[in-house]
């Protein structure tokens, strides 16, 4: 098994190192890691790391920035990351941290490294242990912040 990290250098924080790590952590499997510009080069780097470098899944790790250019461009990226799936039948686990969703640079640098590390538990379970993500179905699971609860019926 490899997983691929996507990132950009336009992120305020290594993402790709940070989720580097947390995947070692959690198991022994391949890393590539592709590093691009910006965040709507993260499609094409995905591709390449599943139809190029044999990888079985992908994160995809940007920080948009907070004005509502960045947004769109997030918005266009996350349309690039879909349609990458489709076309290679892979994840490709987005994670996206805004600059606008932290009050400061300390919260922005703790969201970024929760979120991450958060995701590559997640590609782990996809990967290696999918029923774990069966048993967490509808627990309003959140990576980063607080989760939600369940609603109830």
């Amino acid at each position: 098994m490899k997983v691929g990290i996507a990132d950009t250098t336009f992120a305020r924080v290594d993402m790709g190192r940070v989720a580097i790590d947390e995947l070692r952590k959690h198991a022994s499997i391949g890393i590539e890691r592709y590093t691009v510009p910006g965040i709507k080069d993260l499609p094409v780097a995905c591709k390449k790391l599943l139809a190029e470098r044999g990888c079985d899944i992908v994160m995809a790790l940007g920080m948009p920035g907070g004005a509502e250019k960045d947004r769109l461009c997030a918005h266009e990226a996350s349309q690039g990351l879909i349609f990458c799936q489709v076309l290679t039948g892979k994840h490709i686990i987005e994670v996206f941290v805004h600059e606008d969703e932290a009050s400061d640079d300390r919260e922005l640098a703790w969201l970024a490294g929760q979120r991450t590390r958060e995701h590559a538990v997640n590609v782990v379970k996809l990967l290696l242990h999918p029923k774990d993500l069966e048993k967490e179905a509808g627990t309003g699971q959140r990576q980063g912040f607080s989760d939600a609860s369940p609603a109830r019926m």
